[in-house]
């Protein structure tokens, strides 16, 4: 069965949420950013038009326009969100700094078990692999389809540009290697698809990301 892929632009940030399922109903989220009560009622009511049995919710890091939706999600479905251990630290910090920026936060639940720099998460018949990438925060983690060629990459590498790292956490020679050792290391036609903006492909950005070429 195919990987569909369905996105959501959300919050003040407009942040990408990724919804990825099958024919199944076999799905995860990753970086449920739903703020408003209108992107609440969009990403919920589109899991329950196409029947889809969430198995998972994933954060590839843990800034707040990547999170926001994790307590809707653990109210609604009783997941509990899943990232790197080295995300705790900006995890817990939002509570405190959501307020001074004027951001409604409602601090979800996280699971006792984190995920490691490498291996694999598995729904339904589908492999996504870790692909443990720094430097936009500590413990940034990307979701690869190998089968399928794309990747939810989170705030590492966006069309034309790459992630912030002026952010607590940030390093950017890690984040230059991180993009260089993992992401460019991927197939030319591998699809990214970033936190922030449209999607794009390993093979454009090496040609002609400004940042950094491959």
């Amino acid at each position: 069965m195919t990987i569909h892929i369905k996105s959501f632009v959300c919050n003040p940030y407009q942040e990408n949420t990724y919804l990825l399922y099958d024919e199944s109903g076999a799905s995860v989220i990753i970086d449920p950013g739903m703020y408003s009560p209108a992107e609440e009622k969009e990403v919920l009511g589109f899991i329950d038009e196409h029947d889809l049995k969430l198995e998972y919710v994933l954060n590839t890091h843990c800034h707040i326009d990547h999170i926001l939706g994790n307590r809707l999600i653990y109210d609604t479905y009783g997941l509990l969100p899943t990232f790197h251990e080295k995300e705790i630290p900006l995890y817990a910090e939002v509570q405190n700094y959501a307020p001074q920026m004027g951001i409604r936060y409602e601090v979800s639940p996280i699971s006792e078990t984190f995920l490691p720099e490498s291996g694999t998460v598995r729904f339904g018949d589908h492999l996504l692999e870790l692909i443990f990438a720094p430097g936009h925060s500590p413990g940034h983690l990307c979701f690869y389809s190998r089968s399928e060629g794309f990747i939810i990459g989170g705030d590492v590498l966006f069309k034309g540009s790459i992630g912030r790292t002026d952010l607590p956490g940030g390093n950017h020679s890690q984040l230059i290697q991180s993009i260089s050792d993992k992401i460019y290391q991927l197939p030319d036609d591998t699809v990214v698809y970033p936190g922030h903006g449209p999607a794009t492909t390993v093979g454009q950005e090496k040609r002609t990301n400004p940042f950094v070429r491959g």
